[in-house]
């Protein structure tokens, strides 16, 4: 996959944030030692992190988080030098699948009493997604794009709290949907562009890639016509988790 566009994906910037901040304000933990922000992305989030336990953190970052290690790997096979006292993931872990050996491994990173708490896009049965795979089907592009679908890449909230019990002292898990009001022409298809559209462009060259958006925007525009006011109205539903891990 391309690099990520920082421009594309923070042109709904707020909008994007603030499920991290509902999830950070429900994590039980006053004074946690080992924070990790898994998929930090631009470092928005993690800058949260460092308001909410550390003054002086909060200087740094305002310069741009030059107090806070980066890493770069593999969230599905990182571990941390030592137990974490929270595991923080914001809009990151629905691009990994098997999400039962996943969920279960990351509870093994944490010590006794640490925190899990992920936020993710449970938003894939709505047509801002339905129309990628409409599209997808739709072209001569079909079999280049099929590996890529993941038609619904988070599970029901009944399946996590299921796999989750057994491990957690505590559990909580809800969702949220926002009401996006959003401006512009088609905004919902920048929205998109900017996160799970972007590896099927990606993947497409010249000029079917134009072609490809085209087709898209055209489904996306039909299904989101601009309200009376202007603007286009875009629920967007969102999984939470907070899972404490036990003493034991």
């Amino acid at each position: 996959m391309d690099s990520w566009n920082p421009g594309q994906y923070h042109r709904y910037a707020d909008e994007r944030l603030r499920p991290a901040g509902d999830l950070l304000s429900r994590v039980p933990l006053d004074d946690p030692r080992l924070v990790y922000d898994l998929g930090c992305g631009s470092g928005r989030a993690t800058a949260l992190l460092a308001r909410r336990w550390s003054a002086a953190m909060l200087a740094v970052a305002r310069r741009d988080l030059p107090g806070v290690e980066l890493v770069e790997g593999d969230v599905a096979r990182w571990t941390p030098a030592e137990p974490a006292n929270l595991l923080f993931s914001n809009a990151a872990l629905h691009w990994l699948d098997d999400h039962a050996r996943l969920f279960a491994r990351l509870m093994t990173l944490l010590a006794p009493g640490g925190v899990l708490a992920v936020q993710m896009p449970r938003n894939h049965d709505q047509p801002s997604h339905q129309a990628m795979l409409a599209t997808a089907g739709a072209g001569p592009w079909r079999e280049r794009l099929a590996r890529l679908l993941r038609p619904s890449p988070v599970s029901l909230p009944a399946t996590y709290h299921a796999l989750l019990r057994p491990l957690a002292r505590r559990l909580d898990i809800w969702e949220t949907t926002y009401l996006h009001e959003l401006e512009g022409e088609n905004p919902v298809a920048e929205w998109t562009k900017g996160t799970a559209l972007k590896p099927l462009l990606d993947a497409l060259a010249e000029p079917e890639r134009s072609q490809f958006e085209t087709e898209y925007r055209k489904r996306v525009a039909a299904a989101y016509p601009p309200a009376d006011s202007g603007r286009t109205l875009l629920p967007f539903r969102r999984l939470f988790i907070v899972a404490e891990r036990g003493d034991g």
